[in-house]
């Protein structure tokens, strides 16, 4: 992908390398890492810091640090006043030696999420808090290609235009373990609306979702090559009353969507369009009034 859209980006660095964060780090922001690791590489580690100091060392809210011993694994822990606290492991290694990487790392209110080559990998949550992390470090055996600071403005909208027909691009298509947030409220004298989950450069749509309030009726397709699929139309129950609030969530796992409103499961619908990163727009459609919407 293009690291777009970035507080700041650095290229090619040499490592060990660290970089001052652009105003810190806040809820709702990406550090996008695009990468290889060396062939001999025994380690790496991707360190969020509380500044730089060496004498004392500087508190570290986020070691995340891949080990390609034996037994491969990614140990992440954090460091303050100089102690290190409780490793967290995880017994997957989505790096290779000799293999280039893209990890994207986002920064949420409780936790820091991280994904390697589209992959959901590990959730950890903050031991130290945000606002004294301003720092992202690199060292170990692995090369970069570049890093962007991605800030929220790019990835979701809280506020700005959200009238209706609502069209949002999504910085990086979609990604599997990150979800989709539209909160609103339906008309008061309805009739239906729609959620598109579209591809710009061939106009497919990979996730139509057509609420027919009135009749009660939600249909999912896909438009691919101008044509459309079969129609899926079962369902438990429908979610959407006029005149009433909603919160729909819509989680991209690897092989489907799954779909949440009001905080219950409604349905899966498996992917129809493969390459995820090709679903690049939001679209929102009919008789509702939108209040926010996020990608995280």
């Amino acid at each position: 992908m293009s690291v777009a859209n970035t507080k700041r980006t650095i290229f090619n660095p040499a490592v060990p390398f660290a970089e001052m964060i652009p105003n810190g780090i806040r809820p709702g922001e990406m550090i996008i890492v695009q990468g290889c690791v060396q062939n001999d590489a025994d380690r790496f580690q991707f360190d969020l810091t509380c500044g730089s100091g060496t004498k004392p060392r500087a508190d570290v809210a986020f070691h995340f640090n891949p080990r390609f011993s034996s037994s491969p694994r990614i140990v992440c822990n954090s460091l303050q006043r100089e102690t290190w606290g409780k490793e967290e492991c995880v017994e997957l290694m989505p790096f290779q030696a000799g293999a280039s990487f893209e990890m994207v790392l986002l920064v949420l209110g409780d936790v820091y999420k991280v994904a390697v080559n589209g992959v959901h990998i590990l959730e950890y949550k903050h031991r130290i808090p945000l606002e004294k992390v301003d720092t992202f470090s690199v060292s170990g055996k692995v090369e970069v290609n570049a890093v962007g600071f991605i800030p929220a403005s790019a990835i979701f909208s809280k506020s700005g235009d959200l009238s209706i027909p609502y069209k949002g691009c999504l910085l990086r298509g979609v990604v599997p373990g990150h979800h989709i947030t539209i909160k609103g409220c339906i008309s008061s004298f309805p009739h239906s609306f729609t959620v598109n989950l579209r591809c710009s450069q061939s106009n497919n749509i990979a996730l139509y979702c057509h609420a027919h309030v009135r009749s009660g009726l939600l249909t999912r397709n896909s438009l691919l090559g101008h044509t459309w699929g079969p129609e899926e139309r079962e369902l438990r129950y429908f979610p959407f009353s006029a005149g009433k609030y909603f919160e729909i969530i819509i989680l991209c796992q690897l092989h489907q969507f799954k779909m949440a409103v009001n905080g219950a499961h409604l349905l899966d619908y498996r992917h129809r369009v493969q390459d995820l990163s090709s679903i690049d727009q939001l679209e929102i459609l009919g008789d509702v009034e939108l209040e926010q919407v996020q990608l995280w």
